[in-house]
């Protein structure tokens, strides 16, 4: 069962406040850290295989055909469907090592 994302503030492709928004929402460039995955359990553990679980720290590479973000020194491509089932929140820059 798929849990739909809450509606999210967006200000200039990111999130507008420090709540949570889904992944497609923030704009290329940006270090969101992972929150929520509102998925199945098959395909929330699946991506937490690929180092995609609560917590992580992903940067947004590009929003075109597909999603592709960068995870654990990685790139990993996803669908528009399931990257808006990732809910992320802004990492502040200071804090951002990718």
């Amino acid at each position: 069962m798929k849990k739909s994302p809450p509606p999210a503030k967006i200000l200039d492709g990111h999130c507008a406040e420090p709540e949570t928004c889904p992944l497609t929402r923030v704009a290329a460039g940006t270090v969101v850290c992972v929150k929520e995955l509102a998925l199945a359990p098959d395909l929330r553990d699946r991506l937490r295989e690929m180092g995609l679980g609560e917590e992580q720290q992903v940067k947004l590479v590009s929003r075109q055909a597909s999603v592709i973000c960068q995870v654990c020194n990685a790139r990993v491509a996803l669908s528009e469907e399931l990257a808006a089932a990732i809910l992320v929140e802004p990492v502040a820059p200071s804090t951002s090592n990718q």
